[in-house]
């Protein structure tokens, strides 16, 4: 659907901006006339310009997602109390503290008022809405509880977002020990090496190959670094290049799942997305298929999407789930059974919510195992690089040391 810029005249004749989604301009200048707006001037955001404006609030994604899920849990509060759902989002614009939200709101309380769902009118903000919610939000409407799956909803984000903060805290600590020993070697490269060097070659000996080619890596970091940055963007292309392809994709989150400790975590997390997501949309009321196939979407790796897309097929064929969700070996083998022994038995929504809650318990010992082992090895790296520096620069002296006592 298209999205117009307007300039607008209220009631009082004081003048305010914005952005507003309608399938066509007259569409729009009726929109803004239920809001007691007079637009003084319409025009609409070419697509490119639209998807590649610069906004704060990508920014802060983290934000973003607690004000969908504070939205989420107040409308499921006030549709079953009997409030109509254009009220309803008009009470929640009111109320929320983020401008953005609040114009995405009013755009979707316009379409809905047009007489578009709720669900279509949402679709229009992938950025804020994604595709399970927006899903869980058609079903409810397809059969005509709301309520319900806004209640499923609030309850899976809330247990989505606690799972990934726990995952990014093991993470985010070791990716900042990394980044000062990267940065401390570029300094001690470029800024104390260089000032060092003249002293070292003007005692006129022969120096350590170790020394030399300190030198000479410093040297090549100070006069080339525009060939630096030129291999690190060739690389960071290739590596685009490569992750855009199908099998380069699948290669790389294969890696991924089998670097130590680490891997194991992020295994841990695709596997409660996908548990904790299939569960939540089953009990939504979505059909199992359909359900497979919004989990394929979002599930995050190409080996666990193959995975999922390979039992959905064999759903649609009338076999089992858990088989290839134990060929792809992201699901372990007893996750995979306790799946199986679910389609057996017609438990499948509780055994999956049980899967999920026993990973984000083994979340918590895996983040103190990473803690344990991870900190201490990127210190130990960084102390090897900051040692061969030392090193290298104090061999030339300590050999003249020795000569000059001769």
């Amino acid at each position: 659907m298209p999205t117009f810029e307007y300039i607008a005249l209220n009631q009082d004749g004081k003048q305010s901006k914005g952005s507003i989604a309608a399938e066509s301009a007259s569409t729009a200048r009726r929109m803004l006339r239920n809001r007691r707006l007079h637009a003084t001037k319409l025009r609409p955001i070419r697509e490119a310009a639209q998807t590649g404006r610069w906004e704060l609030s990508r920014l802060f994604s983290a934000r973003r997602r607690r004000n969908v899920l504070d939205f989420t849990r107040q409308l499921g509060t006030m549709i079953p109390a009997g409030i109509k759902l254009t009220e309803a989002l008009g009470v929640l614009i009111t109320q929320t503290g983020e401008p953005k939200m609040a114009q995405i709101l009013q755009n979707v309380r316009d379409q809905v008022v047009a007489g578009e769902s709720l669900a279509e009118s949402l679709k229009e903000y992938p950025g804020w809405f994604d595709t399970i919610y927006i899903a869980m939000i058609r079903v409810g409407e397809a059969t005509g509880n709301l309520a319900r799956s806004l209640e499923i909803l609030a309850d899976y984000m809330n247990k989505r977002q606690r799972l990934e903060a726990k995952i990014k805290a093991a993470l985010t600590y070791p990716a900042i020990l990394t980044v000062v020993c990267i940065i401390v070697t570029v300094l001690l490269m470029t800024v104390v090496v260089p000032r060092i060097t003249p002293i070292i070659i003007s005692s006129g000996r022969q120096l350590p190959a170790a020394t030399r080619a300190l030198m000479s890596l410093s040297d090549f970091m100070i006069h080339y670094w525009w060939a630096n940055l030129l291999i690190l963007g060739l690389l960071w292309w290739a590596v685009k290049r490569v992750l855009a392809t199908t099998k380069g994709r699948m290669a790389f989150d294969k890696f991924v799942l089998k670097i130590p400790v680490t891997g194991e975590l992020m295994r841990q997390g695709i596997v409660a997305r996908f548990t904790s997501t299939l569960a939540a949309l089953i009990k939504s009321g979505m059909p199992m298929a359909d359900s497979l196939q919004v989990v394929a979407e979002v599930s995050g790796n190409a080996v666990m999407e193959r995975a999922v897309r390979q039992a959905r097929e064999r759903i649609i064929a009338g076999a089992d789930v858990a088989t290839p969700l134990r060929e792809s070996k992201v699901v372990g083998p007893a996750v995979a059974h306790m799946i199986a022994v679910g389609e057996k038995t017609g438990e499948l929504e509780s055994m999956l919510i049980n899967i999920a809650e026993s990973i984000e318990e083994r979340t918590d010992i895996s983040v103190q195992r990473i803690s344990a082992v991870v900190e201490p090895i990127v210190i130990v790296i960084m102390a090897i690089i900051v040692g061969f520096i030392i090193m290298a620069v104090m061999l030339p002296i300590l050999q003249a040391s020795d000569v000059s006592k001769l």
